[in-house]
């Protein structure tokens, strides 16, 4: 997995008109580059790569260390290219708020418009559903999803950007996936989101979530499913039996017939009329595995957790509490750290935000200062 990190604190309150505008015609630009240059599958490979999207938004005229670049960037590319999608091969849907609510509704219209089949439409809608349904509940870090955008191109491959805050530490995160990723196909989609399917995370802060998308949570995840397929009352049961044993308060459980002798419980409620509930619903659909498990209605973060921590506390299967974010560079390092710099695709980048820059319709100093910027980054990336 490709990750990486940087600053980004929350921020709030609107891009100003006059810096919108020069993003969206830079955007344009910079897109119409990439397209004409490596098609459209190649435009959604860079923007899944969370280093090279975190330049572009600040080739664009962002900040570098602001949640605002990611929001600001997505809605200057949508904006940038509007009316242009067919001729480019590239249509963004989702965006910020009650926008990224919208994302299968104008993912169906696009869908429609092209001709595409039922079976690629309702693909692309899984996706968008599915991506931000592992980044809230099988992994689980503590920062809410606010802003969601799927790009796909007419082949019917796509990158999902989201990102999440966090307003007790007053940061962001930013996730990023592409569907050239994925793979070991379940019945559904055609794709495995599930273990560890991001091209990218970007985040300041380190934290220990609950980390269903590990490779090492491969057990906890089967329990999990099992639990729920064929022993839901069993499930209920030992769930009210490490709350009895808790009483609320962080303890230490005494545990029969399993690899160690007592666990270290932290502190947690459950509402167990209402898991009863869901649990005996998603029992009913009888789903073959987690991804099936995670995608039905009703299962959430809570719903999850409560499978996780029976699996963990009662039959020994512990998930990984490690944190997905990594420092990561976009074309390596001069120390090579954590791999030598890769100059011809280090040069090819720089080049085509250079051609981006000069195709776009907007004045010479503006043109200019872009550019002044893009070198300044690539100064700053070739000497970090």
């Amino acid at each position: 997995m490709r990750t990486g990190i940087a600053t980004v604190p929350l921020d709030y309150g609107r891009c100003p008109y006059w810096l919108f505008e020069r993003m969206r015609k830079l955007a344009r630009g910079i897109t119409m580059a990439i397209v004409e240059e490596f098609g459209p599958e190649e435009f959604l490979k860079r923007i899944s790569d969370p280093v090279w999207f975190q330049s572009l938004g600040c080739v664009l005229g962002f900040d570098w260390n602001s949640s605002g670049l990611t929001t600001t960037t997505l809605g200057a590319l949508k904006s940038g290219i509007w009316g242009m999608e067919n001729e480019l091969g590239i249509f963004i849907c989702g965006g910020k708020g009650k926008t990224s609510k919208k994302t299968p509704e104008q993912i169906q219209d696009w869908g429609e418009f092209l001709g595409l089949s039922l079976s690629q439409i309702d693909s692309l809608i899984y996706a968008s559903k599915m991506s931000a349904k592992v980044d809230s509940s099988a992994l689980q870090d503590g920062f809410q999803i606010y802003h969601h955008n799927l790009i796909f191109s007419k082949s019917g491959r796509w990158t999902v950007v989201q990102q999440g805050m966090n307003t007790v530490f007053q940061k962001a995160r930013r996730y990023h996936w592409l569907s050239d990723n994925i793979i070991n196909p379940p019945a559904i989609s055609g794709y495995n989101f599930i273990e560890e399917p991001h091209s990218g995370i970007i985040s300041q802060i380190k934290v220990k979530p609950l980390n269903l998308t590990a490779k090492e949570s491969d057990e906890n995840r089967k329990i999990s499913t099992l639990l729920v397929k064929e022993e839901p009352k069993t499930f209920l049961n030992n769930l009210a039996l490490i709350e009895r044993k808790n009483k609320g308060q962080m303890t230490f459980m005494e545990l029969n017939n399993i690899e160690f002798y007592h666990h270290h419980v932290l502190r947690e409620t459950f509402n167990l009329k209402r898991l009863e509930k869901v649990v005996f619903l998603a029992h009913e659909q009888n789903p073959q595995n987690f991804e099936q498990l995670l995608f039905l209605k009703g299962i959430g973060p809570r719903t999850i957790r409560a499978l996780s921590l029976v699996s963990e506390l009662i039959y020994g299967a512990k998930p990984s509490y490690e944190d997905p974010a990594r420092y990561s560079f976009a074309h390596g390092g001069k120390d090579h750290v954590p791999y030598s710099v890769d100059l011809p695709i280090y040069s090819q980048t720089i080049e085509i935000l250079e051609k981006g820059i000069k195709r776009a319709k907007i004045e010479n100093k503006e043109k200019n200062s872009a550019i002044k910027r893009l070198r300044n980054l690539s100064s700053n990336k070739l000497d970090a």
